[in-house]
């Protein structure tokens, strides 16, 4: 018997009940799709691929606007170009694109001049697979080998294979079930690297000496909130080893020339106090949240770094995130966050200056511990990327490069940013950006937004979103509690038992741009992915006659069930996020708001679900499900459609010109249902 029928593209694709019944805290629920969760069943893929048969038909009107929209987006764009090199010893590494190629090009030659090495190309390397992405990619510190990673399923486990860059040969060294950190000791023959746990949590650190058959267990971490990332410092003397929760850390560290060298631990783990470690010279920089939730800063000698010598270098501010901190040999650079804005600082004394009212900045690649200058990227929502290199000593800027953007004129365009009262009261930065010759009163709108996980929502530069402000558009990116814009008490205010925030802060936000003339309801659309996908679910629920239309990507819409379950990536160690419903004052409050569970019989915006097969954060069932029982339950007659990557992740495609064609598709539905 068919699980799943369509008599004809006219009609939706239906998924039929097997309702299965869990009970927890005296509340007994009902889950009717929970069927969806087995990949390998046959009916499974069949009710994927009739939906994305259904949403090819519905999105058939629009293939011309979307072949339009794409010739837009890739006609902007240098498609042969290349990046700032960057010095790492005696070369210049740097990366291309070529003309119709879909990957990077991975490149070098002598800092003294000399002919190009090309030492990977991803366009040869993704010949046969329908996903590819490189993770690692590190030169060996005498510049002889090179360690890669790869990624062909979208899963985010990767395999590790060294080139020998004098021959062009590969090792028969391979490393399986790897993540995202790599570092060489300094004996160009010895790898350290993480794998993962069957939830794909980076739960062990290894040592791989080249030419031997095994690998060697260093470190294993047992408690299932904790996450290893491994890095060397910049000064390339330690090997570091961070472990970490969303609300605890510790750090370990042994010398890069001493790979044999056992780790030794900084300080151990307490909750709630997170701390990272710089070195410099005769001393380690501590950055903490000991005395307040944006961080301090200490020093410490290298020879002793026990907790009673700390000395206090910049104290803990209530309005100024620390959020980082670069050593040179001879400098100091801080990163920080004040009133929604990053900023950079040379030491306790200088702030490097920014022209736009609304920016956003960040380190470039600073390999050179020696180097007399720091090199950022600076960008605004007008603004194309640009790469500057910053004098440590005179404080003179020189632009490496701005980004390529053919026939965009910044003048014609404008940004602002307002303060939306929320709920509670609070200031909720939005950014804008749009058209100045665009006629006053309502226009088109989509309103982007995230707040999770203490990440921000940065006000960027984006060629692509052109389409749509030329076509009249206003874009507004609205920076909630959830994330950390107005630092680390932001992103407290938005998770946990105070999650409902996040979801309130953009309620207010669409309700101020209908209120102060941007738009009105019937031409604002929301997008939001993953984490930001149970933003956009949450706010449909409450909500629905605010939007017109919405794009949820990857969405985590099943919470509880998801994070009822311990086996899953992720679910552990997000008990920090989101609460742990085994608890029950934790399940109710996630109950009330889980997009899935709170599906009701009303009339829902125009959706566009998007969904990827293999990925290892939003399981593909999740938003699986929550279409199967919007399509039970909504009233109305407006869209619902779900495309699902059959070999992609998280990220969607891999390829640039894909990642266009998907962006040209997603703008194609906007502009069918919003005008």
């Amino acid at each position: 018997m068919a699980t799943v029928t369509i008599p004809s593209k006219s009609f939706w694709p239906v998924a039929r009940p097997q309702p299965q019944n869990s009970e927890l805290h005296g509340d007994v629920r009902c889950d009717p799709y929970h069927w969806l969760r087995h990949k390998h069943r046959p009916e499974v893929i069949d009710y994927l691929a009739q939906e994305n048969r259904y949403m090819a038909a519905v999105m058939e009107p629009t293939e011309e606007l979307q072949h339009k929209l794409y010739r837009e987006m890739v006609s902007r764009i240098e498609e042969t170009d290349q990046t700032v090199p960057v010095r790492r010893g005696e070369y210049l590494y740097y990366t291309r694109t070529e003309r119709g190629k879909q990957y990077t090009i991975y490149c070098r030659q002598p800092a003294l001049g000399g002919a190009e090495e090309i030492l990977l190309d991803g366009n040869h390397l993704a010949e046969g697979e329908k996903y590819f992405r490189i993770g690692v990619f590190s030169p060996s510190p005498d510049h002889r080998l090179l360690a890669y990673s790869i990624d062909t399923e979208g899963d985010e486990v990767y395999t590790v294979r060294v080139k020998d860059l004098a021959t062009g040969q590969l090792l028969p060294d391979t490393l399986t079930g790897t993540y995202y950190d790599l570092e060489w000791a300094n004996d160009n023959r010895t790898l350290f690297f993480n794998r993962v746990d069957d939830a794909k949590r980076p739960h062990q650190l290894w040592r791989h000496r080249l030419g031997d058959a095994t690998s060697t267990l260093i470190f294993t971490e047992p408690d299932e909130r904790f996450n290893l990332g491994l890095s060397k410092t910049r000064s390339r003397a330690w090997m570091i080893l961070t472990v970490s929760s969303a609300t605890s850390s510790e750090v370990w560290r042994w010398p890069a020339d001493s790979p044999e060298a056992p780790p030794v631990l900084f300080y151990a783990r307490r909750p709630n106090i997170e701390y990272d470690v710089t070195h410099q010279g005769d001393r380690f920089y501590i950055r903490t949240n000991d005395q307040g939730r944006n961080f301090r800063l200490v020093e410490v000698p290298v020879a002793d770094p026990a907790v009673e010598n700390w000395r206090e270098i910049l104290p803990h501010r209530p309005a100024v995130l620390l959020e980082s901190v670069i050593a040179f040999a001879e400098h100091l650079v801080l990163i920080e966050r004040e009133g929604g804005l990053r900023r950079i600082r040379l030491g306790l004394d200088h702030n490097v200056e920014f022209p736009h009212p609304v920016y956003h900045v960040f380190p470039h690649s600073n390999p050179e511990y020696h180097a007399t200058h720091f090199r950022f990227e600076y960008t605004s929502m007008v603004t194309p990327p640009t790469v500057i290199d910053y004098d440590l000593v005179t404080h003179e800027r020189t632009i490496r490069k701005t980004m390529v953007v053919h026939g965009y004129d910044a003048e014609a365009y404008a940004t602002e940013r307002v303060l939306v009262r929320a709920a509670d009261g609070a200031q909720v930065p939005v950014a804008l950006v749009y058209r100045r010759d665009c006629a006053n009163g309502a226009r088109p709108t989509m309103l982007y937004g995230y707040g999770s996980y203490g990440l921000n929502t940065e006000p960027v530069f984006n060629a692509e979103r052109l389409s749509l402000l030329d076509r009249g558009w206003v874009w507004a990116i609205a920076q909630i509690r959830g994330g950390s814009e107005l630092g680390t008490p932001w992103h407290d205010d938005g998770k946990m038992m105070r999650k409902r925030n996040t979801f309130t802060d953009f309620i207010a936000c669409a309700e101020h741009l209908i209120a102060a003339g941007y738009t009105v309801p019937e031409k604002l659309a929301i997008m939001g992915r993953s984490a930001g996908g149970l933003l956009m679910g949450a706010v449909l629920n409450e909500r629905p006659d605010l939007f017109q239309a919405a794009i949820a990507g990857v969405p985590f819409v099943d919470v509880l069930n998801t994070m009822l379950d311990a086996s899953l990536p992720l679910t552990v160690g997000e008990y920090e996020e989101w609460g742990n419903p085994n608890e029950a004052e934790a399940y109710h409050y996630m109950k009330s708001y889980s997009p899935y569970d709170n599906v009701a019989p009303q009339d829902y915006p125009h959706l566009l679900v998007l969904a990827g097969l293999n990925d290892p954060r939003v399981q593909y069932w999740e938003p699986a499900k929550w279409v199967a029982k919007l399509r039970a339950t909504k009233l109305g007659d407006r869209e619902v459609l779900l495309k699902t990557e059959m070999g992609a992740g998280h990220f969607g495609p891999s390829g640039r010109y894909e990642r266009f064609k998907e962006t040209a598709f997603e703008y194609a539905f906007l502009l069918q249902y919003v005008r």
